[in-house]
């Protein structure tokens, strides 16, 4: 069938109108969709700028986090391009247990704060303290790649204090005590303006949990060591022993299964089911051994009258659990001889050599290894300051920002330990010293 000339010249004329429209539809989209895709990638730059400033939180390493807005949406974050930006909101830190394990998050400003010491003489011995100082040091410069743990910055990363800082704070306590000494004066490290000029001095208030913030000063407890009576055989009064793990047994880490419970049933004596693979080392009272598993160090005067000191060496890596007592807690500890009180360390053989007086135990994974540490409290009617380093730790401090342990001395008895402590306070004002 045919058509005619101005039936085709119509339908031609149609057709090109047709897809004129159509050409001009597609590209009023196309620029539309050129636009949207252009304010949803600035958009995406703006999140993407704003994310690469949170440290990534899936490792404990990482504990620092700054908290940001937790609209994600680009919708939203679209309509906001043009509003001013808000302040930036405050800096928070994840707390750690001792398996690095989160356990939750606190304000930086609410454990610390800006401070100065008031203008009274700082105590602590010279000698003692820089050994402390010097053995701490050397524990950063020996061990650090291998214990990196006491890399982490810890809470005080909210104050913007890093690692080198608190190097640099050791370094220059141990230059300006070994000069003082050498000139036979006392130290300008007992004059509270000298540190107030040299140091920036942080306030720590104690934070229990985010359930119990009432607590504001740093409890204040006391430990020591001990001596106590043993036997090198076992008997009927001294029948407790305490281990030594075999080097050629510590690899498989078998020792992990077995609680406390588990070791006094018997398993490491003859007929025990793994017997031979640790080395007794004394046997003591339950007593004696209760108190031996806490304090850490001892001092034991055997029967024969012999003497030994023996420190913790490994654990079974069961957790210290608060609030249980002593003799239900699944924690056991394996022990070494020594020949000086030990604090700190990844291993018996790295374990920081420390001094009564001058150390404190505390958390040295959220707090870190190594803080000198200044304690503000009231002895008869005045003020009183001691001081002394974090080169210490134990169980019930990881994780623990509300808590000190202070080394008190070698004791015959509790006794003798509960009168030494009468002078020393429950609770005192802490204060952090970071070299400026």
């Amino acid at each position: 069938m045919s058509i005619s000339f101005n039936q085709k010249f119509g339908l031609t004329v149609s057709f090109a109108t047709l897809l004129f429209i159509g050409l001009a539809n597609t590209h009023l989209r196309a620029q539309s969709k050129t636009q949207q895709l252009s304010q949803q990638h600035t958009a995406t730059q703006n999140l993407s700028q704003t994310q690469q400033q949170i440290p990534s939180t899936s490792s404990p390493e990482n504990a620092f986090i700054v908290q940001q807005s937790s609209d994600n949406n680009l919708d939203k974050q679209n309509t906001r391009l043009s509003e001013p930006k808000s302040a930036p909101t405050s800096t928070y830190y994840q707390v750690i247990d001792e398996l690095q394990k989160y356990k939750f998050s606190v304000q930086g400003n609410q454990v610390f704060t800006s401070g100065k010491l008031p203008t009274t003489k700082v105590n602590f011995n010279q000698s003692d303290l820089l050994t402390v100082l010097v053995n701490t040091r050397k524990y950063y410069q020996d061990y650090a790649s291998e214990d990196q743990k006491v890399l982490r910055t810890g809470v005080l990363a909210t104050q913007g204090v890093s690692v080198k800082d608190i190097l640099k704070t050791l370094d220059f306590m141990i230059t300006v005590l070994q000069e003082d000494i050498a000139n036979n004066r006392a130290t300008r490290l007992q004059d509270p303006n000298f540190i107030n000029t040299n140091f920036r001095v942080i306030k720590w208030s104690a934070y229990n949990s985010p359930s119990s913030t009432s607590q504001k000063q740093l409890r204040i407890t006391k430990y020591a060591v001990f001596t106590h009576p043993a036997s090198h055989k076992k008997t009927s009064k001294y029948n407790i022993p305490i281990y030594s793990l075999k080097d050629n047994s510590v690899a498989g880490k078998f020792y992990t299964k077995y609680t406390k419970q588990d070791v006094l049933s018997g398993i490491y004596e003859p007929g025990g089911k793994e017997f031979g693979k640790v080395e007794p080392l004394a046997y003591l009272t339950r007593e004696g051994f209760e108190e031996a598993l806490m304090e850490g160090t001892i001092l034991l005067n055997f029967t024969d009258g012999s003497k030994a000191l023996f420190n913790v060496d490994r654990s079974n890596e069961m957790p210290y659990i608060r609030g249980v007592a002593a003799t239900s807690q699944k924690r056991y500890w394996y022990f070494r001889q020594v020949d000086d009180i030990k604090g700190y360390g990844y291993k018996i053989d790295a374990k920081i050599s420390i001094k009564p007086g001058v150390t404190f135990a505390g958390d040295v994974l959220n707090i870190g290894l190594g803080r000198v540490i200044v304690l503000e409290y009231p002895k008869d009617g005045r003020k009183q300051l001691q001081l002394g380093v974090l080169a210490d730790t134990g169980g019930a401090f990881l994780p623990n920002l509300h808590q000190l342990d202070f080394l008190a001395g070698v004791f015959q008895g509790r006794k003798d330990f509960g009168q030494h402590i009468r002078q020393l306070p429950e609770y005192a004002t802490a204060y952090i010293l970071v070299k400026k």
